[in-house]
């Protein structure tokens, strides 16, 4: 249901002091512990957007292929390129290495700042199957053909429970009640169910699922709407859908798409009990391992030759500040994000692998692409990922064991998860980092983002700890060595009713000239296996490109 302003008032206590309630009994007898505030793409995103780092740029050069980003899907490109034998491109990281996939370390234990696990990937993640058999985590074929994972890159057990009315619980429902049992047994159908085109109702990627009007026109109306339709009333399932759609889209029922809602549980065919994949320092794994396997090199600075060639594929610490096309190549200047110093670099070729919002706003000419019209500034959901530094593990209540994903009914916080999850069972560490997960969905995202940009660091701790606080009470703070809190201002695109036929979005995927589009906002939503598979999208279209070129030579 829409917000109330009442309910707004009473949740803008977030970034308005809140923190005092949460620790201050304890904190004048204890010192707070160090806390580290960043902004992922900030302020530099908003200089770029506000055309402050405008300037003549210091030199000129020449390359083949450029890749602006170093996101799932800039890496996945980038190592799909490289597997084929193209070398020669140079990959522009951006603001910030590694994109959602980022780390967070703290000396020797690392844990996520962004995403933190994978689902097994489906028969249609056809890329990202590829990818973790390349990667070595595929231990074997079953009898189905389905492949097995090493244990080592599996969630631990236990790997879920939910604090419910003091007590913790295996389960992240609730409760299994009549309306549960219907919308499950729903679901286990529709994941093995195909459209009247022959593909299947819901796929991952998105774009392979069947185009069915009976099903597609689920997106004209929010999932909370589809499910008070269906006769769902169950306060239990509710809360647990609400919660799902909070976790992986950044909006909960009453904001995203119905179809959205389903394709989250239908697409990709496993029971709710088929283990993820995960590694302590989340999904920087597999962009570390894609760095591995493309062979990229890491640029200190930028090569002074006018022509740009690589026998390996490089990487250096630039972000793009325009983007211009014309009948010889692209035109694009980078930013050197340490040192300031600007260059124009024209590319045979670009791959724009960077969020569609911020691609918008430094793009020439972006009625050209399909940016005009578009809902991409409004469509992306903020978020915190918080990290807290642990001597040692807290007392749990119950006898009950940390999970690697532990959820508090009730709460606006998504839980936390335990980097060190994996470890626990072979030698419990002396140190741990607990990671905490907020998506800030009660007030429209442009006035939470304001509100995040004038939040205190103590303001911003309160609402990253307060599942922790939960969990464990005021003596938590007596473990926490520091605290690492990354501000998401846009982490992810929502999908939104309608955003399966957004003409921008389509437009934009359709798109083929000197420059190519990659990034999950293609698909409307953030995972990586969508990432994955517009990044080799790219990538293979070069290829036939390149490959056609050859042979009319």
């Amino acid at each position: 249901m829409p917000i109330s302003r009442r309910r707004f008032l009473s949740n803008a206590a977030l970034f308005a002091g809140s923190a005092a309630a949460s620790w201050a009994g304890w904190r004048w007898l204890n010192p707070r512990p160090p806390v580290r505030v960043r902004y992922a793409g900030l302020p530099a995103g908003h200089d770029v957007r506000d055309g402050t780092f405008q300037a003549a740029p210091q030199s000129e050069h020449r390359c083949n292929t450029l890749i602006l980003g170093s996101g799932a899907a800039a890496l996945s490109a980038a190592w799909y390129l490289a597997r084929h034998g193209v070398h020669d491109f140079l990959l522009a990281e951006g603001f910030e290495r590694n994109g959602n996939n980022a780390a967070y370390l703290h000396g020797t234990l690392a844990a996520p700042s962004g995403a933190h696990y994978l689902a097994q990937p489906s028969r249609e993640s056809a890329a990202v199957r590829l990818m973790l058999d390349d990667f070595g985590m595929v231990a074997g074929i079953n009898a189905a053909g389905e492949p097995l994972y090493r244990d080592e890159d599996l969630v631990s057990q236990p790997d879920e429970r939910l604090l419910l009315n003091g007590r913790w619980q295996s389960s992240l429902l609730p409760a299994q009640d009549k309306d549960s049992r219907r919308f499950f047994a729903l679901t286990a159908r529709l994941a093995q169910q195909y459209g009247s085109d022959g593909r299947k109702l819901f796929a991952i990627p998105v774009s392979e699922s069947s185009a069915d009007s009976r099903w597609r026109s689920l997106d004209s109306q929010t999932f909370a709407q589809w499910l008070a339709a269906q006769g769902y009333r169950s306060p239990a399932l509710l809360w647990y859908l609400d919660y799902c759609c909070r976790d992986d889209y950044g909006r909960g029922i009453a904001a995203v798409s119905a179809f959205a809602g389903l394709h989250y549980f239908a697409a990709r065919g496993h029971s709710g009990h088929t283990p993820v994949l995960t590694w302590p320092q989340g999904l920087e794994k597999l962009s570390q391992c894609l760095r591995e396997k493309a062979g990229l090199q890491t640029l200190a600075r930028l090569p002074e030759a006018r022509e740009w060639t690589f026998a390996r594929p490089a990487s250096c610490d630039v972000s793009a500040l325009s983007i211009a096309e014309d009948a010889d190549g692209v035109a694009v200047l980078l930013r050197h994000n340490t040192s300031g110093r600007q260059t124009l670099v024209r590319a045979r070729r670009v791959l724009c692998a960077m969020p569609l919002m911020a691609a918008a706003r430094i793009i020439a000419a972006p009625q050209r692409y399909g940016f005009a019209g578009s809902r991409f500034q409004a469509a992306y959901a903020p978020w915190l990922v918080a990290n807290f530094a642990l001597a040692g593990f807290p007392a749990e209540r119950g006898g009950s064991e940390l999970a690697w994903d532990n959820v508090v009914h009730g709460s606006r916080g998504l839980g936390f998860v335990c980097a060190t999850n994996q470890f626990i069972r072979r030698a419990p560490p002396e140190r741990t980092l607990l990671t905490a997960y907020t998506a800030l969905d009660m007030a429209d995202p442009q006035s939470v983002r304001r509100r995040l940009l004038a939040a205190s660091a103590d303001d911003l701790l309160a609402e990253a700890a307060q599942d922790l606080l939960a969990a464990y009470g005021r003596g938590f703070w007596r473990r926490v060595e520091a605290v690492d809190i990354c501000v998401r201002g846009h982490g992810m695109r929502v999908p939104l009713p309608g955003y399966l036929d957004d003409a921008p979005t389509l437009a934009l995927r359709r798109h083929r000239s000197r420059i190519v589009f990659a990034h999950s906002d293609l698909s409307g939503y953030s995972v990586f296996e969508e990432a994955a598979h517009w990044g080799v999208a790219a990538a293979q279209y070069w290829l036939s490109q390149d490959q056609a070129g050859f042979q009319a030579a």
